[in-house]
């Protein structure tokens, strides 16, 4: 059942993410130590219709948003794939606008031979770039990414990720009800992008109030209340 509140490729992706288990609703303890009551695991997609689902989504989001750019940028590793699937399903959207995008990404060691360097497809220099990824948590492997770019002489124009949790960056004391961005918004503020997400905790939310039970609408909601980022 589709959610008429949502783009009908965020409902389907959606519905793709729970049948898949990579949206999942119980009691989960993150990384950042907080018990969340969904979790999300864009890894499981990897049979092929789900990643043409996910890849779909990806290239959706990137044609509503008026961001121009020549290349698709998947840091090693997890955006390497990524990045090819996305360009592909890129063209079938629109080739007169995505038919020359290119995607390129980096290895983790340098090449002594051949063509050398580290990154391998579209060079870097003088193109305008989007980062593409499935996540961004505490943000260091993005500005890795970015650090690449800016020494390849490319220009940063976007970041597109898979999911957004819209949650305020952990603190020593996580519970003292202070206000504070993302680890997204703060990559906003201070390379002054865009940075998509195909779903945000919000789009969850939405989902739910169709779909979901009651009682794991609540649970979301009050997480959300709990740790909703400022913008």
């Amino acid at each position: 059942m589709a959610n008429p509140a949502l783009p009908t490729y965020k409902a389907e992706f959606l519905q793709a993410c729970v049948s898949a288990e990579a949206l999942k609703f119980g009691t989960f303890t993150l990384k950042s130590k907080r018990i969340s009551p969904y979790f999300f695991n864009a890894g499981l997609f990897h049979k092929a219709r789900l990643a043409r689902k996910l890849s779909t989504a990806y290239a959706q989001t990137l044609a509503a948003e008026p961001v121009p750019f020549d290349v698709l940028f998947g840091p090693a590793y997890k955006g390497i794939p990524l990045a090819a699937l996305t360009v592909d399903k890129l063209v079938d959207i629109d080739e007169s606008r995505y038919g020359e995008v290119s995607y390129s990404f980096n290895r983790k060691e340098a090449k002594d031979h051949g063509e050398g360097g580290n990154i391998v497809g579209a060079p870097l220099s003088g193109q305008r770039i989007v980062i593409i990824d499935d996540v961004i948590t505490a943000g260091t492997a993005i500005r890795e990414a970015i650090e690449i770019i800016k020494r390849e002489g490319g220009q940063l124009v976007g970041i597109i990720v898979a999911f957004d949790r819209q949650e305020k960056i952990p603190s020593a004391t996580d519970d003292d009800g202070q206000p504070r961005p993302s680890a997204i918004g703060e990559i906003r503020k201070l390379y002054g992008i865009p940075v998509m997400a195909i779903l945000t905790l919000d789009d969850i939310v939405e989902y739910m109030r169709a779909i979901g039970t009651e009682e794991e609408l609540k649970n979301v909601e009050e997480y959300r209340a709990k740790y909703k980022a400022i913008e």
